[in-house]
């Protein structure tokens, strides 16, 4: 079987394509990648893929890559992903994650190719959610809060769309917080534990910067995360969409103390005003039991593993850099 994952350089890219080396089937792993696109995260397993150059904004790219690679699943992961950075850049993210999408939507299309696709979409999809709709089902209103979630909504409708008018198997997932390993410093737990780090090492003084604190949020292991999109290909309806989540939801505040007693160290924490986004989700609590009577998928990780995976992470990557 031919596998597609657009975006494996990245954070969920890579562990979906050693979740996919570890499988027993023979699988031909395909990933996408730009010239500019750093190669740490996948540099231990790129003997054992095959990544092809595509800018997949520019349609060409997209059909030519398409047409090389011939999927038979692909998990659509590439994606501006970053909540914060669409507030800067709002059409530049709405433009990245809908026009590539659409371009490999497009070429499947053109090829007539009748692969498999996974839609990573996302719990900010649900924005704005009243306390009499929690624990998020799949029904709830999507009522988006930034330019990241509107695209992601987009994402999300277009599948559905291509689904009912061409008949593609395409299956929607919506993954809640999702962290581990080799997760990128603007995320708030791996900026944390990158933060705790750097004080371990001297590299800064003993004192934490965070943004808001009281959002509350679903914790998923990535590992736990690609071994579900893995299953909502597998055993997941087409034209479906399903939570993927764990169930339960943590106060920033809790991961932030968490990481702070793994640490075993005095650290100060001060809040930083530039953290803070113009809206913020209070609660983003998921309700993931229509994904697992469906695939009997279950997340096992829990966080405090997670939190101390990031942390050895870290610590085995921060060398070398001046203290500030």
């Amino acid at each position: 079987m031919r596998i597609l994952i657009t975006g494996i350089t990245g954070f969920v890219g890579s562990h979906m394509a050693e979740f996919c080396l570890n499988r027993e089937e023979n699988l031909k792993i395909f990933g996408t990648r730009r010239w500019r696109s750093p190669m740490d995260n996948i540099r231990h397993i790129a003997d054992k893929i095959e990544l092809v150059e595509c800018d997949l904004q520019d349609s060409n790219s997209v059909l030519q890559m398409m047409d090389h690679v011939r999927p038979d699943w692909i998990f659509h992961l590439a994606a501006q992903s970053y909540v914060k950075a669409s507030w800067k850049s709002p059409g530049d993210t709405i433009s990245n994650n809908i026009m590539s999408q659409l371009n490999v939507l497009e070429s499947m299309k053109a090829l007539k190719l009748n692969c498999a696709l996974q839609l990573a979409g996302s719990s900010e999809e649900y924005g704005l959610v009243h306390p009499d709709e929690v624990p998020i089902r799949e029904t709830n209103p999507l009522r988006p809060l930034s330019p990241y979630a509107v695209s992601k909504v987009g994402q999300d409708m277009m599948a559905y769309q291509y689904y009912k008018s061409y008949g593609f198997p395409l299956v929607r997932t919506r993954a809640f917080n999702h962290s581990g390993p080799r997760r990128g410093h603007v995320f708030v737990e791996s900026n944390f534990a990158r933060q705790i780090v750097r004080i371990k090492k001297g590299l800064a003084e003993p004192v934490i910067k965070v943004g808001n604190l009281l959002a509350r949020r679903d914790y998923t292991d990535v590992r736990d995360v690609v071994r579900a999109y893995w299953l909502a290909l597998e055993k997941g309806q087409p034209g479906e969409v399903y939570n993927i989540a764990s169930g339960r939801a943590y106060a920033i505040r809790e991961v932030l103390n968490m990481l702070l007693d793994m640490a075993e160290m005095e650290i100060q924490v001060e809040e930083d005003p530039d953290r803070l986004r113009p809206s913020d989700v209070p609660l983003l609590l998921g309700d993931y039991s229509k994904f697992r009577d469906a695939t009997g998928w279950e997340p096992v990780i829990p966080l405090d593993k997670t939190l101390k995976d990031i942390l050895d992470y870290w610590m085995a990557n921060i060398s070398g850099e001046v203290k500030s």
